[in-house]
């Protein structure tokens, strides 16, 4: 099975002044059709610097996909830098031009003389159309490996990944199979407890498992390679219920599954609304439940620093607003250490939790807004 690294250029991805979304689109669709990516970088616009990293990447990888890069101006130094990897000059392609000046023309325009840089392209390489843009990609050939050189603008990458490079790649080499993933959600559990659960399956080789851990949740991955969707998918239930039926309630859901959706879903199962008194969150507790369809009917506080007034003004709040179901949450942010306070209101009775995190002070918000939704998650009937 082919590896594969993905470089992404451009000096205003390394500013942070766009955020890159290729790469993740491209390394699903690797993993998908079966190749394993090992590795990804962002570079600057500087064709020395790129050439550079191809060169290393091409003595560990078979499939190197570039992305950006390609335009008509000279800070798109893409095509001179694949040339100076492989030791081979540019060459003028008539036949990309003539796709060029077609293309504007279809804009009611006319191309320019920069824009016949874009038809220069190292030597030797097999040109593709870009048929929903006017940047050109190509592929470079070089010994048992190739350079995938795609545009940045993300909507002319996805089309010629799916209709031009994947299918390439699957001809070239002789891809039948695939790798599918699971990631399991689990909250109310350190990541110490669920290694201590399920470590023993974390040295499998095939599935893998892996752990991810985040501010007040965990992530279990399941990667499965197998010859078929259908065989990596039984390979994927069949673990995934052997950790479930270990880890039990703390995993409350799979893949895009988020704890608001998941109390969202189940407060339209319940007919009724899910009023919010927040302390100390900067709305994101309330930001979160609303993106999810929850009305709140939110009440937002500054930190409280009594936690019986705190308690009142939520069974107050929920009175006003005549609801059975009512959450409360105040954090409490600190150097060394942060403190949350919950109440929540049901029909069957008051729930409280009370936590304490000492992870990083930035994470705070996000620690405590997962642990409520999770304390939600667990006592709604």
């Amino acid at each position: 099975m082919p590896t594969a690294e993905i470089i992404a250029l451009g000096t205003e991805l390394l500013l942070g002044e766009i955020q890159d979304t290729n790469t993740r689109y491209i390394a699903r669709h690797l993993r998908d059709t079966g190749i394993d990516l090992f590795r990804t970088a962002i570079i600057g616009d500087n064709a020395e610097r790129i050439a550079q990293a191809l060169r290393e990447a091409l003595t560990r990888a078979q499939i190197i996909i570039t992305t950006g890069g390609l335009g008509p101006t000279v800070d798109d130094p893409t095509r001179q830098a694949v040339a100076l990897a492989v030791n081979v000059p540019l060459e003028y392609c008539p036949e990309l031009w003539g796709q060029i000046q077609a293309r504007f023309e279809r804009f009611g325009r006319q191309a320019t003389e920069n824009n016949k840089r874009q038809a220069y392209i190292p030597q030797g390489s097999i040109p593709v159309e870009n048929l929903v843009g006017t940047a050109p990609a190509f592929i470079t050939e070089t010994g048992g490996s190739v350079i995938i050189s795609l545009p940045g603008v993300p909507r002319e990458m996805e089309f010629l990944m799916e209709n031009v490079i994947l299918p390439y790649l699957k001809e070239k080499f002789d891809l039948k199979g695939t790798i599918q993933a699971l990631v399991l959600h689990c909250a109310g559990l350190g990541e110490s407890q669920l290694d201590e659960m399920i470590g023993d399956l974390e040295k499998l080789s095939n599935p893998t498992v892996g752990l991810s851990a985040h501010a007040g949740q965990i992530d279990i991955r399941i990667t499965a390679k197998a010859n078929s969707i259908e065989d990596a998918q039984k390979m994927l239930d069949e673990l995934g219920q052997v950790i479930r039926q270990r880890v039990g309630n703390a995993i409350y859901g799979q893949n895009e599954d988020t704890l608001e959706s998941l109390i969202a879903t189940r407060m339209e199962v319940l007919g009724h609304s899910l009023t919010v008194v927040e302390g100390g969150l900067g709305s994101e507790l309330v930001r979160r439940l609303e993106r999810a369809g929850i009305q709140t009917n939110a009440l937002i506080q500054p930190t409280a620093e009594d936690e019986t007034t705190f308690k009142e003004t939520l069974e107050n709040h929920a009175e006003a607003q005549q609801t059975r179901y009512a959450l409360a949450v105040n954090f409490i942010p600190g150097q060394w250490q942060q403190n949350m306070w919950a109440f929540l209101i049901t029909p069957e009775g008051l729930y409280e939790l009370h936590r304490s995190y000492g992870g990083p002070a930035q994470m705070g918000t996000a620690w405590a807004v997962n642990t409520a939704l999770d304390f939600v998650r667990r006592n709604i009937a």
